[in-house]
Parts: C-alpha cells; sequence; structure tokens
C-alpha cells in the first residue's frame, strides 16, 4: 500500500461528484462535521458506555467517550505526522498526509456509532437471540454468511453500515463519507465467516461489496479470500480508543466509589519512573479535591501514551504499508507501559465490568432487548397478524421491512434496533408490556 492511494477524498455514492478543487474546508474536514450535526451521533448521548447513564453522578456515555476518543486520535495522528515528516518532506506522500489528523479524528468520532443501547451485553443479546434465542428456527432459511452476520453480529461492522448503507429515502452512499474516512473505522477487515472465535468482522454480506469498492479504490489488498490489510490509521483509531476507554473508565470508578484514591493512584503512577512519580505526586500535593488528583494523574497518563503509540506506529510504518497485521499500538510500547496499562485492564476486568450496577443494566438490558427483538422480528416476519400491523407502523420509515428478502427484513429489525438509545428502548417495552401510556 501507499499513502497517496490510501488518502482519498473521493466520496461514497457521489463519485460523479469528484474534483480537484481547493476549499475552505477539506473533504475530510466535513466528514467530521456531517457526523457532528448528525441524528445517530446525537443518540450516543443516551447510549450506555460501562455504567448505568448518570443520576447525581456524571460518568461516560458513548457520546462523550466518542468525542474524548477523537481528541485522543487527533493528538495521536498528529503527533505520529510530525514524526514521519522528514521522511516524505516535497513528496506527494507528504502531501496527503497532512490530512491524517482529520481523518483519524472522524474516524474516532464515529467507530460506536453502530453500537446498540445498553454496552456491549447489547451486542451479545442480539447474537444470542439468534443463536439461544427463538432466533435458532430462521438458521435454516439463511445461507451461511447471512447466519454468521447475525449470530455474531457486531457493533463494528453495524458502524460501516450506518455510514454506508443506502436506507429507504436516503441518498447513495449513505453519510457519502470519503474512501479513507469509511476504510478507517473497520477494525476488523473481513466478512463473518472469517470471525473466528472472538466473532469479530468489519461488514455485514449486505456491505462486502461497498467494502470491496473501498479497498480496491484505496489499494487496500485482500490477503485471502474474504480477509483485507488493515488501513494503517485504524491502528491509530484503535489505540486511542484503547486509551480512552481503559483510562476514562479507572477515573468513572473512583467518582462512583469502586475504587478509592489510594488504588488509583497505584493504577495509574505505575506508568512513570519512581523521577516522575515524585514530580507528580509534588504536582497533586497542591490539590485537595480527590477527583482534581485523578484528572492530573489521568491527562499525564493519555499525554505519555499518546506518544509512546504515535512512536510505535511510525516505527512500524513499512509494516503497516505492507499490510502485515500488527498486535494493537498500546501492546508494542515500553514494558512499563504496557505493563501499568495491563494492570489497569485487570482491575477493571476484576471490579469494574462486573461491579454490581454494570451487571444490573447487563440485566436489565438483556430482558429489554430480548423482548423487543421478540416483539418486532415477529411482527416483521408475520406482518398480517393484528398486533403486527400496529407494531409496524412504529417502525421508522427508513427501515425495509417489507424487503423482498428475509435477511432484510431481518436487517430492517436490528437497524431499528440498534439505533435505539437506552432511554427509548426501556419506554418501549414498557409501552409493549402495556406499563406506560401516553400522558394526556
Amino acid at each position: 500500500m501507499n499513502w497517496e492511494s490510501l488518502i482519498n477524498d473521493k466520496r461514497l455514492g457521489m463519485e460523479q461528484f469528484h474534483d480537484s478543487r481547493v476549499h475552505t474546508r477539506s473533504d475530510f474536514q466535513r466528514d467530521y462535521d456531517r457526523l457532528i450535526f448528525s441524528s445517530p451521533f446525537r443518540r450516543l448521548q443516551n447510549k450506555t458506555q460501562v455504567f448505568p447513564l448518570p443520576g447525581s453522578i456524571f460518568v461516560h456515555n458513548r457520546l462523550t467517550h466518542s468525542l474524548e476518543v477523537s481528541s485522543v486520535g487527533r493528538s495521536l495522528a498528529r503527533e505520529a505526522w510530525l514524526r514521519m515528516g522528514g521522511r516524505h518532506q516535497g513528496k506527494e506522500s507528504g502531501h496527503a498526509l497532512e490530512h491524517m489528523p482529520d481523518i483519524v479524528a472522524t474516524a474516532c468520532l464515529c467507530h460506536d456509532l453502530g453500537n446498540p443501547p445498553f454496552g456491549h451485553s447489547g451486542e451479545k443479546t442480539i447474537s444470542t437471540w439468534f443463536t439461544e434465542g427463538a432466533g435458532q428456527k430462521l438458521q435454516e432459511q439463511l445461507t451461511p454468511s447471512q447466519w454468521a452476520d447475525f449470530s455474531n453480529f457486531e457493533g463494528n461492522a453495524n458502524s460501516f453500515r450506518q455510514l454506508s448503507h443506502q436506507f429507504c429515502g436516503r441518498r447513495p452512499g449513505g453519510f457519502a463519507m470519503t474512501y479513507s474516512t469509511l476504510a478507517s473505522i473497520v477494525k476488523y477487515p473481513w466478512t463473518s465467516l472469517n470471525a473466528g472465535e472472538k466473532g469479530k468482522f468489519g461488514f455485514f454480506n449486505s456491505e462486502e461489496e461497498i467494502y470491496r469498492k473501498v479497498a480496491g479504490e484505496l489499494g487496500i489488498p485482500e490477503i485471502k479470500p474474504g480477509v483485507f490489510a488493515r488501513h494503517p490509521f485504524v491502528y491509530i483509531m484503535e489505540a486511542a480508543d484503547d486509551i480512552c476507554y481503559q483510562i476514562m473508565d479507572i477515573e468513572d470508578a473512583h467518582r462512583l466509589g469502586i475504587l478509592s484514591l489510594g488504588e488509583v493512584k497505584e493504577l495509574l503512577l505505575a506508568f512513570f519512573p519512581e523521577r516522575d512519580r515524585s514530580r507528580m505526586e509534588r504536582g497533586m500535593s497542591h490539590l485537595d479535591d480527590p477527583n482534581e488528583q485523578v484528572g492530573y494523574m489521568r491527562s499525564n497518563v493519555i499525554g505519555t501514551l499518546v506518544g509512546c503509540c504515535a512512536e510505535a506506529f511510525v516505527d512500524n510504518e513499512e509494516r503497516l504499508l505492507a499490510g502485515e497485521y500488527m498486535e494493537p499500538l498500546v501492546r508494542q510500547i515500553d514494558p512499563r507501559l504496557s505493563g501499568a496499562y495491563a494492570r489497569c485492564a485487570d482491575t477493571a476486568w476484576e471490579k469494574i465490568y462486573n461491579a454490581p450496577d454494570v451487571v444490573d443494566v447487563d440485566i436489565a438490558g438483556n430482558r429489554i432487548l430480548t423482548y423487543l427483538m421478540d416483539a418486532l422480528m415477529d411482527a416483521v416476519l408475520n406482518p398480517e397478524k393484528n398486533f403486527s400491523k400496529l407494531l409496524l407502523l412504529k417502525m421508522p420509515k427508513q427501515y425495509d421491512i417489507y424487503a423482498e428478502s428475509l435477511y432484510e427484513r431481518i436487517q430492517s429489525v436490528l437497524d431499528h434496533i440498534s439505533g435505539m438509545t437506552d432511554v427509548y428502548a426501556l419506554d418501549l417495552f414498557r409501552k409493549l408490556n402495556g406499563h406506560s401510556l401516553p400522558a394526556v
């Protein structure tokens, strides 16, 4: 691969309007602005990140997480670009790489766009509806690749669909994003049939041809049938996400009283050598508010990880362009830093992701989404029923609930459910159960 091809401002669905004129904003900056003003992005404010949506204590939701990942991603990309500048000075690749921070910032902004309500457990609930629930009976009516799409339902693949699919009444190309932005969000650039034990993949059967078109235009090679190399910018997007969710989850856990200040200090100061720890301790001695102390440590940790991940990206430039799949950038940094990161991950698994409030959301979300899947799938598959007719009136017009193929009708339900906020899903659940009526 080469940067001149990988950085391409051609827009999906608007190829015939592509020109080389220089505008006030680049097309990559327009991508960012387009996402910021979109309804799917705004809906992220009412989707769970890890902890229940805020009551008296504000914790991260999908929206604030995405904004922070975008901020870190832009900084990381800019740091990498500055370090790479000398290699590409005066070359066409050097001019192309100037757009790296904008492309990465946009990719980070929309990396969670396809995630369903109730956090990562929402993905699992949808998948298991097909493998353990009422959806099992549908397997014999679907092709192996279609079944793999549903039984491994993936928020990453759904993000690509949300951005690129032409929903009813919408324009070709979906959001009409640039080819480079679209490729930069595909963390697992392979089909669901290649998902493996972890069940991860980057695009549904319905969008495979779109991804092939994007990959072909950018010069991203197909390593084996259905498996492509990653766009190099994916590694930066992934690193920004890894940094934010791991470190910010620690900060949220402290605010909620799950982790003590002493525990957080032990975790975050471990990222630094002894001399820097002493300096930071002196800095925190001027802060009486424990939350401010945690914020001070968090900002220093993120800054350190950004610099080291940028260095890892630059050091591996040749491997990235060769399409060699590597471990995430956070695992290719100084052993002290990667060790401290691993301890944060272990603590998060032991004390945060299994915390009672988090498990309560998982349990409630599972029941709510399972019920909605049962009801909406039955309505779409059996539209002649009286209750189905009523329920289908609530389905947004953009979803093709009367499509000819079973695969597309199932997708229309998943599009609707995955686009719901936690609040909307709960409200619909209550109304369908007769527990809530519109106020008069």
